[in-house]
């Protein structure tokens, strides 16, 4: 009877410990994610950096989200988040009513207004959003009243509600109005952001972790689980080390396959397999610095790029490092993507032929050191991986040795992700490998990425046949249709050869089994935690310390 009551007594002191911390009923836990990578700012609007992205979603809404069902076409499947309802006008407007009970965690109301501010923001040359080239085909975001906004485009196509609702997290007119447009990117609220999502916004340690907590009054439910952190790792594998150990609770790609036995080895992870929206490649850089208007010395020349994509093995890259967790894409494809099509023209793996090209442009081992050169300069070139990625390491090595073996000298820079970032977005590298997400469909990101007008063209591709194709499938109004001149499109890049398309991932998450009612979207790996939940009989002394 004693030992019953000190029990009873204990569980009562724990409760009440978690309900002075903010934690009742079922609204309780703290969730560590594990992230080899550390945000750049915290403003959805200046980066298209994974770890921004998945903590400006728990802390910035959108007018609707998309469905688990992921399709783009129409409006069938989005959910409502601040448009609690919305119409068509005509064919070329759209009509969004706001949800009065939305507010802005500083109490003020979500309006009208304030996506007329986020639209001109996104698409603002100054503040040059990397969202920007995927907004071009709406003309204007006006407001009818407080809680109307009206989207105009410029013509009609399937994924109009789409593009209008996707690319653009609704942000506060009212605080960030003053920030210079040309400032956007140091901008203070980026370091202690003000939302309106399920989560607010605590603290953010550098180099250490960001912490976000419950706003247990967001007008679509409280979240279940009180906190969210996520805790920087050097590495992935340091990432999932920390996940098995109990340490963190949740990392959304384990990677190649000794990542994944390890996990599955684990008694207190669960296993969460899933579509991949990620596909990695090594770009090659077409300018010198990113000036378009100076072509890189040696990638500047398509037949020399051509000769050493055919160079690579690309199945026997994929079969060493990811077994059978990925298949080599035939482009820039996610596995995500109903264009993926195995039928798809590419260059031909053919190490001879890409001898004799590489010999025809007068690329020869003149002094018999194992190195081409021409005009006394050698065939040499850097390649720029993340110290962060264990995985793009691996291939840059193995890439070393399969373009030594034609005659090319290659080094590698290996350098912190920020640094990384800063690189292949400034254009200052020979050639990188680079892993992109990707959305649920191939329109705003294949023009993101690889059109000449695309923010995220890392190497600075530009074919106007190849723009136009893409235009021509984005606005096409049949599905089968678009799937043809998606084709053509690629087929049109791989000839080019700016990039060596290396793998397409199907991936695998691992969480902390007392974490229940787990959903993953694929193009969103956390969009769903406010609905996840930690059982109070689950919550660990880790809960109860982590503040």
């Amino acid at each position: 009877m004693a030992l019953t009551t000190l029990a009873a007594a204990g569980l009562v002191a724990i409760t009440s410990c978690e309900r002075r911390r903010g934690c009742a009923g079922e609204y309780c836990g703290t969730l560590v994610f594990a992230a080899p990578g550390e945000p750049d700012i915290l403003l959805p609007a200046v980066t298209q950096q994974q770890y921004a992205q998945d903590i400006a979603g728990q802390l910035f809404l959108k007018l609707a989200d998309l469905g688990l069902s992921e399709n783009t076409v129409g409006d069938e499947d989005f959910q409502p988040q601040l448009a609690e309802r919305w119409e068509w006008d005509d064919p070329l407007t759209l009509v969004f009513h706001l949800d009065p009970r939305a507010h802005w965690q500083d109490g003020r109301p979500v309006t009208a207004a304030d996506v007329a501010f986020t639209f001109d923001i996104y698409t603002d040359s100054l503040v040059n959003s990397p969202f920007r080239s995927s907004l071009r085909t709406i003309s204007a975001v006006t407001t009818r009243d407080s809680l109307t906004a009206v989207f105009r485009f410029h013509a009609r196509y399937p994924e109009m509600f789409y593009d209008a609702v996707d690319h653009m997290r609704i942000l506060p007119a009212h605080l960030l109005r003053p920030v210079p447009r040309s400032q956007w990117r140091s901008a203070a609220l980026g370091r202690a952001p003000v939302g309106d999502g399920p989560y607010r916004f605590v603290a953010w340690k550098a180099g250490e972790s960001v912490e976000l907590a419950a706003d247990s009054t967001f007008f679509l439910g409280r979240p279940h689980i009180r906190r969210l952190i996520w805790r920087f790792t050097p590495d992935l594998q340091v990432a999932i080390t920390q996940v098995i150990a109990g340490d963190a609770d949740a990392v959304e790609v384990l990677g190649p396959p000794d990542n994944v036995k390890r996990a599955r080895a684990a008694p207190n992870v669960t296993l969460y397999p899933y579509h991949g929206a990620l596909y990695g490649f090594l770009a090659f850089n077409l300018s010198t610095n990113g000036d378009t208007a100076k072509p890189h010395p040696l990638f500047g020349d398509r037949l020399l790029r051509r000769a050493l994509a055919m160079a690579v093995d690309r199945e026997g890259l994929r079969q060493s490092v990811w077994g059978d967790l990925a298949l080599v894409p035939p482009g820039p494809l996610a596995r995500i993507w109903s264009i993926w099509d195995p039928e798809t023209r590419e260059l031909p793996h053919d190490t001879a032929q890409a001898a004799r090209l590489l010999t025809r442009l007068g690329w020869r081992d003149s002094n018999g050191d194992g190195i081409r050169d021409r005009d006394g300069q050698p065939l040499a070139f850097r390649i720029l991986v993340p110290t962060t990625s264990q995985l793009r390491r691996q291939y840059a090595r193995l890439l070393q040795e399969q373009f030594r073996r034609i005659g090319a000298d290659v080094q590698l820079d290996e350098v912190e992700f920020s640094v990384f970032d800063q690189r292949t977005q400034a254009g200052r590298f020979d050639a990188a490998v680079i892993a992109r997400g990707t959305d649920p469909t191939p329109s705003s990101s294949i023009a993101q990425v690889w059109t000449s007008a695309g923010h995220s063209n890392a190497g600075r591709y530009a074919n106007p046949v190849f723009d136009r194709l893409v235009d021509e499938a984005t606005a096409a109004p049949r599905r089968d249709a678009a799937k043809r001149v998606w084709r053509r499109a690629i087929e049109t890049l791989n000839q080019d050869a700016p990039a060596i398309f290396l793998y397409a991932p199907d991936n695998v998450a691992a969480v902390n089994r007392r974490v229940t009612d787990v959903v993953i979207r694929p193009d969103a790996y956390w969009a769903l935690v406010r609905t996840w939940r930690i059982p109070a009989d689950q919550l660990t002394d880790r809960d109860r310390a982590e503040r």
